[in-house]
């Protein structure tokens, strides 16, 4: 069992308005890898539904979750196939997606929203290139305003997008958004 990366402070702005949306439907955290966001949301008492392609990422976070009694339910899942998001409609309070991209999920994501319910969305931009790491393919990098342009149904409450220093320089979009009622 080993710990993980601090969350991003993109979620941890947003942390109070997740968990208060949280006490009506649970929260998914989208290619969770090793739960970071995760525990960062249950350990503030929130039930979480970690997702992820990875089995041993998702077996190292249940048994960190087994060990600290927190609302998490790990569920194996490769969000790039054809099966899509294994959600209801209208079954999540909020949706965490970092650091993935996969950008014939935005409309299923925004089907996964309650009403009312929020998405808290970071990853890299094309110009990530620029720092020598992170991923090259342009199918996991965003054009400039395209994280906007994927969600046009939902309401902005807060969007970067630009250099960040987490802790080494990344080119991120970051999105807060809300599911009109």
């Amino acid at each position: 069992m080993s710990e993980t990366a601090p969350p991003s402070p993109f979620l941890v702005t947003h942390l109070d308005r997740v968990v208060t949306c949280a006490r009506t439907a649970p929260v998914a955290d989208l290619a969770c890898g090793r739960g970071r966001h995760a525990v960062a949301v249950a350990e503030r008492g929130a039930r979480v539904v970690a997702l992820d392609r990875s089995p041993g990422a998702l077996a190292d976070l249940r048994e960190r979750a087994l060990a600290r009694s927190l609302p998490i339910d790990p569920v194996h899942s490769d969000l790039e196939s054809s099966a899509g998001i294994p959600l209801r409609p209208g079954a999540c309070a909020a949706i965490l997606v970092f650091r993935f991209l996969f950008r014939p999920l935005a409309t299923e994501i925004c089907e996964a929203l309650r009403p009312g319910g929020l998405l808290v969305y970071e990853t890299f931009t094309i110009h990530q290139r620029e720092f020598g790491y992170g991923p090259r393919n342009p199918a996991f990098l965003l054009e400039p305003g395209e994280l906007r342009a994927l969600f046009p149904d939902l309401e902005v409450l807060d969007y970067f997008e630009g250099v960040a220093d987490i802790p080494r320089p990344a080119a991120l979009a970051r999105l807060l958004a809300r599911r009109r009622a």
